[in-house]
């Protein structure tokens, strides 16, 4: 029994197939399988099972996938002593941000770590529904996740998660709308008006079958749209209302545009950062991730 094939078992319950884990971990699904039947070898009791077309762990291979991450964590803790022993702070750190985050923080965040010895980061947008973000830490090192402050938390078996901020979505009209210069609105003041919203699985639409359910009314949903300037831009136009993150949406243009917040249900997502637990145990992923945080409070902080 070899730790890389404890590595593909843990990675075959995260990801849920033989051909996402290939991907994940840059090789080819015949070398999986091959390690997973290697790993098979040392034990009686199956460790995986076919479910159709895929291949799905069995509560023994979930339980030597448990085993398999705390054993990949301890030897990350092990090589990484001799790191923190010398300062090094050097090295390049994978993240990956949802489209609003990676806007509002992939620029700050650069400039953050500017000197010559920060780490190097490697950026990419991942604009996923939430239930995807945990099997983007097989991929990267950090990962920028949302999810809405009522819904379940994130697994704990095999990532750990790390709060940013508490970020409410506020609803954006048109300044020339009759609700442009309310202070506050309520789930009743706009379950009548038609809605640009973002596609099912995301924080908006959320908050609007929130609106629906308080109200005790259907929402009109006229657009559907994932990018928050073009959500702006077509609030703008007027006719419609929208619903705009307070902190990570401030790139867009407001200048014909009002933010209002809405009172009576939960609007609050949560910014959090997701990664393996042995990915952390690395000076230069801890360096940005201190480096993430101020960047996170300087926003939280102008948008107050």
């Amino acid at each position: 029994m070899e730790l890389h094939q404890l590595q593909i078992l843990r990675e075959l319950h995260a990801l849920g197939s033989v051909t996402a884990v290939a991907e994940a971990l840059r090789v080819t699904p015949s070398a999986v399988s091959q390690q997973l039947a290697a790993l098979q070898r040392n034990f009686r009791t199956p460790l995986t099972r076919k479910e159709g077309r895929t291949l799905a762990l069995t509560p023994a291979g979930e339980v030597l996938a448990a085993a398999g991450a705390d054993a990949i964590d301890a030897m990350a803790a092990a090589r990484n002593a001799l790191d923190d022993f010398e300062g090094a702070d050097a090295g390049t750190v994978s993240i990956s941000g949802f489209h609003s985050v990676g806007q509002a923080l992939f620029g700050p965040l650069l400039r953050e770590l500017s000197s010559s010895d920060a780490p190097t980061v490697q950026l990419t947008d991942e604009d996923v529904a939430q239930s995807e973000f945990p099997g983007l830490t097989a991929r990267y090192d950090l990962v920028l996740a949302h999810r809405m402050e009522h819904s379940e938390p994130w697994p704990t078996q095999g990532v750990r998660s790390l709060t940013l901020v508490r970020e409410p979505l506020d609803v954006a009209v048109a300044t020339t709308h009759v609700l442009a210069d309310r202070a506050s609105l309520s789930p009743e003041d706009v379950a009548e008006e038609r809605w640009v919203t973002s596609r099912v699985g995301y924080s908006p639409d959320d908050v609007l079958r929130a609106v629906s359910a308080v109200a005790n009314r259907p929402i009109r949903i006229q657009h559907r749209i994932n990018d928050y300037g073009a959500v702006s831009a077509v609030v703008a136009a007027g006719g419609v209302l929208g619903m705009l993150p307070r902190f990570t949406s401030r790139s867009v243009d407001d200048r014909d545009i009002v933010r209002i917040p809405l009172q009576g249900v939960s609007t609050h997502r949560m910014i959090d950062l997701l990664a393996r637990p042995e990915n952390l145990r690395r000076r230069s992923v801890r360096l940005v991730v201190e480096a993430l945080e101020r960047v996170m409070v300087r926003l939280r902080d102008a948008a107050s």
